[in-house]
């Protein structure tokens, strides 16, 4: 067989400084979190800086054990079912939403820009916002209500967002053509048009979980007496000087990886999925 007579043309030597800079700025972004990783499987004997004392899982059980420093346990009771509602209601406003802007009304500008407008306002402030009107109506905070619509402003601007991004790229000539071929709306939105946007309705719970999740600002006045994982992550900064801490963050970083991981795999799998059936062509 004959050589292939193509020629590799050479870098410019911008490249190389380029790199080197990106490099830098990988190990910038992610140097410190790899050092509280590493930190966290220290002996028993451990302390807060290298060199390691050790390897072992000593403190991801000084986390949940009968010597734990804080309600690790209980804030992540709140936390994960406060995260996994805030997707729910983000999916499906967003979504909701984003099918109804896809006509022009009366006011849909206004309405557009109020929604969005809570992501201008410094969560700390709308979080005081937030308790001072319910010290008006003489209501209390918890996490399940009061976080709950602090974390609702802060993930349904983003949702709208991503869906409209995803319905400008929607053909509309594709329900159309569902539509022709006898489908009722309900059939239309349900064989049709969320197949093809669930990689961005996944996109949208994506960002729902992990922005509650990790929400600190909108939390602190708002969640009441018993602390998220966020803020119960930064009271342990003040009362816990072992790796217990880095171990916490270990943990909270994984599931959040996590999340994701399978919602990249679930968009993955749905496009490929998509792909196959694009090759085989129509069913007889």
């Amino acid at each position: 067989m004959a050589r292939s007579s193509k020629t590799h043309k050479p870098r410019p030597w911008t490249f190389y400084p380029l790199a080197a800079f990106f490099g830098l700025f990988v190990l910038f972004l992610y140097g410190p979190m790899f050092c509280i990783y590493i930190l966290s499987f220290q002996g028993p004997n451990a302390s807060l800086v290298f060199p390691m004392q050790g390897v072992s899982l000593h403190w991801f059980e000084a986390l949940f054990g009968q010597a734990r420093t804080g309600d690790v346990g209980g804030a992540f009771a709140r936390s994960l079912p406060l995260a996994l509602i805030i997707l729910a209601v983000t999916v499906l406003f967003s979504v909701a939403a984003g099918l109804a802007f896809r006509a022009r009304f009366f006011g849909n500008s206004v309405i557009f820009y109020t929604a969005i407008g809570s992501l201008v306002v410094p969560g700390l402030v709308l979080g005081v916002g937030i308790t001072l009107l319910l010290q008006l109506l003489g209501w209390n905070a918890h996490w399940y209500s009061s976080a709950l619509g602090a974390h609702l402003t802060w993930t349904l601007p983003f949702g709208l967002l991503i869906m409209f991004a995803v319905l400008s790229r929607f053909d509309p000539r594709v329900e159309e053509a569902a539509r022709d071929l006898g489908a009722s709306n309900l059939q239309s939105m349900r064989f049709v048009m969320i197949p093809i946007l669930l990689p961005g309705i996944i996109a949208v719970a994506l960002f729902g979980f992990t922005l509650s999740y990790d929400e600190f600002p909108r939390s602190t006045f708002t969640v009441g007496a018993r602390n998220t994982l966020p803020l119960e992550i930064w009271s342990m900064t003040t009362n816990v000087t072992s790796p217990a801490l880095y171990a916490l963050g270990t943990v909270t970083t994984a599931i959040s990886f996590f999340i994701i991981l399978v919602s990249l795999t679930a968009i993955g799998l749905i496009q490929r999925r998509r792909q196959r059936s694009m090759r085989q062509g129509p069913r007889a």
